[in-house]
C-alpha cells in the first residue's frame, strides 16, 4: 500500500489534505502540493505517500484559482484508491484537533504529543486519543442466497451489508448475533472474521464477517430497516461504492460461495 503512518514531522516538498469544515480541497481534481500559496493553520503529519510527506490542515484565507471543495465521499470516488487511508486518517485527525482544543478535566488548553497522534493537558497530566468506535458488518448467506438490506436514507435501489456499533462491555461476536436479531430478526451460525476498515464517518472502526443462516423469518426493525430480502449470488442488486467495506464484503461473500 502506498500510504504508511511515519513519524511526526513535516518536510517539503508534502502533498496537503486542506479541510473547510467537512470539505476537501482539490485542484485540477488532485490534492495539492503544500506551498507558501496554500497557508494552513493547525498543520499536522500524518504519513508519506511512495515517500512523500502528507500533511492535513485548514487553509486561511481565499483558496487558490481552480480550487474545488468537495465532500469526502465524492473525493473517495475521484482521487485513486491507494489515496484513501490517507484521507481517512487525514479526516480523523482535524476532527479529532478540532473537537480536542481544550481539557475536558480542567479547560486548559491542550498541546500535541510531539511522539503520536494524542493530545496532553500541561495543567492536570490528561492525556487523548483519537476517538474510534468499533463497529461490525456482516453478510449472512444462504445457500446461494445473500442477506441485504436497505437503511431508510439509503438510494433508491441501494441494498447493503448489516452493520452496528459495540456496545459498552460486548465481543465483536455478540453484537453480531445481537445486531442481526434486533434488525432482521433472524439467527446466524458459523461466523467467521473476514477483514476490517477504518472508517470516517465520522470515526469507526468497521469489523467485518460473514456467517450461515441458522434460523427465523426476516423481519425488518422498525425506523432502522426499510427492507431485507434473500438475494440470489447472480442477481444482486445495487450495493455501495468499491472504497467501502461493504463493496469488498459482498464480493468475499459471494467469491466464497461454490459455484
Amino acid at each position: 500500500m502506498p500510504f504508511t503512518l511515519s513519524a511526526p514531522s513535516v518536510t517539503t516538498p508534502a502533498i496537503a489534505i486542506i479541510w473547510l469544515g467537512d470539505n476537501l480541497l482539490l485542484t485540477d481534481q488532485q490534492l495539492p502540493a503544500l506551498s507558501s500559496a496554500l497557508p494552513l493553520t493547525g498543520i499536522r503529519p500524518i504519513g508519506d505517500f511512495d515517500g512523500q510527506p502528507v500533511v492535513t490542515g485548514s487553509l486561511v484565507g481565499e483558496p487558490p484559482p481552480g480550487a474545488l471543495w468537495v465532500p469526502l465521499r465524492q473525493a473517495f470516488s475521484l482521487l485513486a484508491d491507494e489515496w484513501a487511508p490517507a484521507l481517512v486518517r487525514a479526516r480523523q485527525l482535524h476532527r479529532f484537533d478540532r473537537e480536542h482544543r481544550f481539557c475536558s478535566v480542567c479547560a486548559h488548553p491542550l498541546d500535541n504529543h510531539p511522539h503520536d497522534s494524542g493530545k496532553g493537558c500541561p495543567s492536570c497530566g490528561a492525556a487523548y486519543y483519537p476517538k474510534l468506535a468499533p463497529a461490525m458488518m456482516v453478510v449472512v448467506t444462504r445457500g446461494r442466497e445473500l442477506l441485504l438490506a436497505r437503511a431508510p436514507h439509503f438510494p433508491a435501489d441501494m441494498y447493503s451489508a448489516l452493520a452496528g456499533f459495540v456496545e459498552a462491555g460486548e465481543t465483536l461476536e455478540a453484537c453480531v448475533h445481537r445486531e442481526v436479531m434486533e434488525e432482521v430478526g433472524l439467527r446466524i451460525g458459523n461466523l467467521r472474521y473476514a477483514g476490517s476498515q477504518s472508517w470516517p464517518f465520522p470515526h469507526s472502526l468497521m469489523l467485518a464477517f460473514i456467517a450461515d443462516y441458522h434460523s427465523g423469518d426476516i423481519v425488518p426493525q422498525e425506523g432502522e430497516i426499510a427492507d431485507a430480502q434473500w438475494f440470489a449470488v447472480d442477481r444482486l442488486p445495487a450495493i455501495p461504492a468499491r472504497h467501502s467495506i461493504a463493496h469488498w464484503l459482498i464480493g468475499q461473500a459471494v467469491a466464497g460461495i461454490p459455484r
